[in-house]
């Protein structure tokens, strides 16, 4: 008779890792408080050449970081970086020189070790005690604060790690700081993934029914493919759409047409609700669209919630690739950037910024990555960004930080002073989306030598939900002065 075999003690191995964790974490904890020593000075000093990098990457076109003359006469009276890149100027670069290796937060490099490999950053809070000058060197000291327990996350299994870092110039006087939060987690441990192996196929969706094209229309369609938007035009004049066979003010049959700009504005909206159609997203918004040249257009309003459609609403058109076939929908224009500066009293509590659309494509993930000076891999290598866990190269925080301070300045004007920004990220923003910022004015304070303090609540939002929600803290002139 033979002996039965032991079942193998599972207990044992979970009180094992048990063991492990507690041990990383306790090592981890030790170094909290502690620096990464004196003060390091950016390889760079302040300069012209990496501003305008930043600000035709970002397209912030801020006059007082770009244009002398202006920025002579502006407040600062000179020009000056834009503050969302106060890390910018400090960051290792993707060849780093010796001086600089080792000299960072190794708490980072042990959880590498310990299999947490993959990175996302979740929290950045900037506070600007003044804006940097041509010519100024930044120095920076990063303490460590906290590291937390393992977490499980949608993104992995991982600990959060938060440290700050203040900034000096080389007179030692303190020009600002960050607290900056990153997840580090084990690839592959996230919901997300289970949720993604362990999901039944999904159920084919009905197709969205195609335009009928014909060989009346077939010019409008040919333009779209191409990127124009094409509206019928009479000898006599008159415009048409949708195209007919005969213009109803002249009689002719001789219709040709023009190659509209494809700006708008919103004439009317309507949100249809019932029945859902499966093959239709919802909230569908549908627009009629007063063009720039005297006709309208039917079509779809998108990248924007279906509470900021307002009739007026200035629209541009977006072409969007449905079924095999690509429609012409519009989303909100871009708000102009304002040339002066708004006052203090020009504004009150409960306003809304104009929603702003930001649509995220490759080049401005990576460009943006590059002119923070960040080359963590995830940011540009598909590849490498898939190998970690994430179905696509995705934006940096720091691009977040940049975007979220041109929304605020294009918004209150070129002199508006930031004084701090805190964001905090939720979804990722992916290629081929869009982010649509919003924000309304949360709170006023006191006017103190000229200027009041405006607090701006601000979010981005994507397909998948909000990639940001934070903060800007500002100061405006005041009528008084």
């Amino acid at each position: 008779m033979s002996e039965a075999k032991a079942a193998p003690d599972c207990s044992a191995d979970s009180q094992q890792d048990a063991q492990r964790k507690a041990a990383l974490l306790e090592e981890l904890r030790s170094a909290i408080g502690q620096t990464t020593g004196a003060p390091l000075p950016a390889r760079d000093a302040v300069n012209q050449a990496m501003i305008r990098h930043w600000s035709d990457a970002m397209t912030d076109f801020n006059p007082c970081y770009i244009d002398p003359d202006f920025a002579a006469k502006s407040i600062h009276g000179e020009v000056v970086a834009p503050p969302a890149m106060l890390n910018a100027w400090t960051m290792a670069g993707l060849h780093p020189p010796a001086s600089l290796q080792g000299r960072g937060v190794d708490t980072y490099a042990k959880l590498d070790a310990a299999g947490y490999t993959s990175v996302v950053a979740t929290n950045s809070e900037h506070d600007y005690v003044r804006y940097l000058k041509l010519g100024e060197t930044l120095h920076h000291s990063t303490k460590l604060t906290e590291v937390s327990e393992e977490k499980a996350t949608a993104l992995g299994t991982g600990h959060f790690v938060t440290t700050v870092t203040e900034y000096t110039n080389d007179a030692g006087e303190v020009v600002g700081a960050m607290t900056f939060r990153i997840l580090k987690f084990r690839p592959g441990t996230g919901r997300m993934a289970a949720s993604a192996e362990s999901a039944a196929p999904a159920k084919p969706r009905p197709i969205r029914p195609k335009p009928g094209i014909s060989r009346d229309t077939g010019f409008f369609w040919d333009g779209i493919a191409q990127g124009e938007l094409r509206i019928q035009k009479c000898d006599c004049g008159a415009l048409h759409h949708p195209p007919m066979v005969r213009c109803p003010k002249c009689g002719t049959y001789d219709l040709g047409w023009i190659v509209a700009s494809g700006r708008g504005k919103v004439y009317s909206h309507v949100e249809p609700v019932h029945p859902k159609i499966p093959s239709f997203d919802y909230p569908l918004i549908v627009g009629l669209i007063e063009l720039e040249e005297g006709t309208r257009l039917l079509s779809n309003v998108i990248d924007i919630e279906d509470e900021f459609v307002e009739i007026g609403m200035d629209v541009e058109l977006a072409i969007q690739e449905c079924n095999g076939v690509e429609l012409p929908v519009f989303r909100p224009a871009r708000p102009a950037r304002r040339e002066d500066t708004l006052h203090f009293e020009d504004v009150a509590v409960g306003d809304r910024m104009a929603p702003c659309p930001i649509p995220i494509t490759p080049t401005l993930i990576v460009s943006t990555a590059i002119a923070s000076r960040d080359y963590q891999d995830v940011h540009h290598d598909r590849d490498l960004a898939i190998k970690r866990g994430s179905p696509d190269i995705f934006m940096n925080i720091l691009t977040s930080s940049g975007l979220s301070s041109r929304y605020a300045t294009d918004w209150a004007g070129p002199e508006a002073v930031l004084k701090n920004l805190r964001i905090r990220l939720g979804v990722p923003n992916y290629p081929y989306d869009t982010m649509t910022m919003y924000g309304e004015v949360a709170d006023k304070g006191a006017v103190t030598n000229g200027r009041g303090p405006v607090t701006l609540k601000i979010r981005g939002t994507n397909r998948m939900g909000h990639h940001l929600t934070g903060s800007i803290d500002l100061e405006l002139p005041s009528n008084a002065a």
